[in-house]
């Protein structure tokens, strides 16, 4: 075995059809992406490009900040990235807000590479927060052991190793407020969330679960079982699925939770956010809603709407701040236009 891509990065390799020879493009979080030609045996052959930020960072990007934390063990390394205001103050604190997905399929932060945008979670940390995620056990791409670690207990959504996360964060950087803690997600993240909100309501104080799918028994039949394993019911009448049943335990909110859930999702059905609705109404717990009509799984053109929502939800409930009153997100497309039509300097006008 040897080693071909020796730079530490994340690799994309494309091998020539007589194997002589293959593209790799690599890059970090951090640092943009390089391509080269290597040979068979890992030598660089020709130096194909590098990729230029430098109009990204005259605009005002930052990078993220990659993390290591213990997990619930104190013992296994865990990883992700941290988020912060640009004009951070250190003399102040922030309330911290984990962006979750507990797997086990994939993890919270996503692919390893470069990229200008890392969903909305810059965005979020300008507005007055320390937005963090973690890859926690049970997560792949790693040993077959740490993959595995909670099969069986869907219930567990790795929160346990994002609350020791946050409180080790919180030890080495004063300026994180461990007692303003807020969570969201979407689709198992939603789960996660509500999980999180139910089983340690004491330490979230405001969650946003969006389409969640809360009860893996009410959702495809394709996808638990390989990570749970078949339905065992017991002589008590409890089976291997209640851990993972947010309707359960919703009555042990405390905070805030803004559930939300497309009216026509065709992948996590609506029925799975109204299994929590109902258990918090009989429960007699506060809660908050948002269905949207007629868009599927992910919200379509009313993304921007569920963004400022969020956005909002945070500033006032964690934050304890006002937001704008009814912010118009614009497109992407109109925020294009908008630049396009700014001011040009010489560069442009070659």
């Amino acid at each position: 075995m040897k080693l071909l891509t020796p730079e530490n990065a994340d690799h994309a390799v494309t091998v020539s059809q007589d194997g002589r020879y293959f593209v790799d493009v690599y890059s970090t979080a951090t640092e943009p992406q390089t391509a080269v030609v290597r040979d068979e045996s890992g030598k660089v052959v020709v130096e194909v490009a590098k990729q230029d930020i430098s109009k990204l960072v005259a605009y005002g990007w930052v990078p993220p900040v990659p993390i290591v934390v213990k997990a619930r063990d104190g013992k296994t390394d865990l990883y992700g990235y941290m988020f912060k205001p640009t004009n951070i103050d250190a003399s102040k604190k922030y309330p911290i807000v984990n962006s979750v997905y507990p797997g086990p399929q994939t993890g919270s932060c996503g692919g390893r590479g470069f990229s200008a945008a890392h969903r909305d979670w810059q965005s979020l940390a300008e507005l007055g927060f320390v937005v963090v995620c973690i890859d926690g056990m049970g997560t792949p791409f790693r040993s077959k052991a740490f993959h595995e670690f909670y099969f069986g207990d869907l219930g567990d959504n790795t929160i346990p190793d994002q609350v020791a996360g946050m409180k080790e964060l919180a030890a080495k950087h004063p300026w994180i407020d461990i007692d303003k803690v807020g969570m969201y997600g979407h689709s198992g993240g939603g789960n996660a969330t509500a999980a999180a909100m139910f089983h340690y309501p004491d330490f979230f104080k405001v969650g946003i679960a969006e389409s969640g799918n809360h009860d893996q028994r009410d959702y495809e039949d394709d996808w638990a079982e390989k990570w749970n394993g078949l339905l065992v019911k017991n002589a008590d009448g409890t089976t291997n699925y209640d851990s993972q049943a947010n309707q359960y335990v919703a009555k042990n909110l405390k905070g805030h939770l803004l559930l939300a859930h497309g009216s026509t999702d065709n992948n996590v059905p609506l029925n799975n956010t109204l299994l929590v609705v109902d258990a918090l109404i009989k429960a007699n717990k506060d809660f908050d809603l948002l269905i949207i009509p007629n868009v599927a799984h992910g919200y379509g053109e009313a993304s921007q709407y569920m963004t400022r929502r969020r956005w909002d939800y945070f500033v006032k409930n964690l934050a304890g701040n006002i937001p704008p009153h009814e912010y118009e997100m614009k497109s992407y497309a109109a925020a294009m236009t908008a630049i396009r039509s700014g001011p040009r300097d010489a560069e442009d006008d070659q």
